[in-house]
């Protein structure tokens, strides 16, 4: 059996869709065992709605619930919550092994770093959620919110755990490495950039591509989209924000005349089609890539099929070995003489 906690209570739409996408879950994987950490009697009033097997779902109480408003290192600490109490239970529970969250980002983060830890050598965890791209495969933006500030140490380590992940969780061999800048040319972008393209271009163990823009996270050859925090998390909204923008427009304009529905008709395959292709939601939520067990942080308003695919890509990717993928990479490369201390 693979066990995997779900913080049930986490997500705008807890513990209605976490429940339903935990069951969906169980019934895609007969491998499954989960452990739902929350306020139990919810959780049980709907549980009550599905039939599953009730052999592989387990119940951990949990009075508390940490919101988005809630300071995640204040939260942590005075609140017995669905999110922490399942960081406990996957440290100390060598048979656990991932976790799956739709809750506050920071509090994961806080909780990975804190609570969980980060394989030995990595600096810092990052969130690398998969964009689909014009190949009709995708491209793992690394990192997308975890670390706002970044040293070139970081963006080089992001470009390793991405590769790791591209090779283990997708098959892609040899993924090519982009860095996210504001021009392609090898002196763009601030002195981070320049630093780190300089670090990477020399780096073993990366296929490194050069500088992306952010148009070209969908449409370049790379596989692997290297970012600081803050600018991967605007490429990523502004992504999904031009995909809902260009099917909503679709939808509006087939809708409009008699002709416009007609036409809709012939054209509905290809446009099914073209949304399966837009959907962020697939692959389920964003790795959190570096920590010493998988952990899958969904978006906030995750609705249950979300959910049951996180709780799948934790499944497969714990499955494919990631971490000793990673710990692995980490031997090729001495990051320390890579690069000096003072940067």
């Amino acid at each position: 059996m693979i066990k995997i906690l779900v913080d049930a209570m986490g997500g705008d739409n807890a513990p209605a869709a976490t429940v339903e996408g935990c069951v969906q879950a169980l019934k895609n994987d007969k491998e499954l065992y989960l452990v739902l950490t929350g306020r139990q009697n919810d959780i049980e009033a709907e549980l009550v709605k599905y039939k599953y097997d009730k052999s592989r779902i387990e119940i951990v109480d949990c009075p508390d619930v940490i919101d988005m408003n809630d300071i995640p290192t204040e939260a942590i600490k005075r609140k017995q919550s669905s999110l922490i109490a399942g960081f406990w239970k996957l440290k100390k529970e060598d048979d656990l092994c991932a976790l799956v969250t739709a809750g506050s980002t920071g509090a994961t983060i806080v909780g990975c770093q804190l609570i969980l830890g980060r394989i030995r050598g990595i600096k810092r965890p990052a969130l690398c959620p998969a964009i689909p791209n014009s190949r009709g495969s995708v491209t793992l933006l690394c990192d997308c919110g975890a670390n706002a500030e970044c040293k070139p140490v970081m963006l080089c380590q992001f470009a390793l755990l991405a590769s790791a992940y591209a090779e283990v969780g997708f098959g892609i061999k040899n993924p090519k490495v982009g860095l996210l800048s504001n021009g392609t040319e090898e002196h763009k972008g601030d002195p981070l950039h320049q630093e780190t393209y300089k670090y990477l271009s020399k780096m073993q163990g990366i296929d490194f591509y050069g500088n992306i823009e952010g148009r070209d996270i969908m449409l370049s050859p790379c596989d692997v989209a290297v970012a600081d925090g803050f600018s991967g998390n605007i490429a990523l909204k502004s992504m999904e924000g031009c995909g809902k923008l260009v099917l909503g427009v679709m939808k509006k304009e087939f809708s409009a005349t008699l002709s416009s529905k007609i036409g809709y008709l012939f054209m509905r395959k290809a446009i099914k089609n073209m949304r399966g292709q837009l959907d962020f939601e697939k692959f389920g939520g964003a790795l959190l890539l570096g920590l010493k067990k998988v952990v899958v942080k969904s978006h906030g308003s995750s609705k249950a099929s979300t959910i049951a695919a996180s709780i799948a890509n934790a499944a497969s990717i714990y499955r494919k070995g990631l971490v000793p993928a990673v710990e692995k990479k980490l031997e090729n490369v001495d990051f320390d003489t890579l690069i000096p201390e003072e940067e």
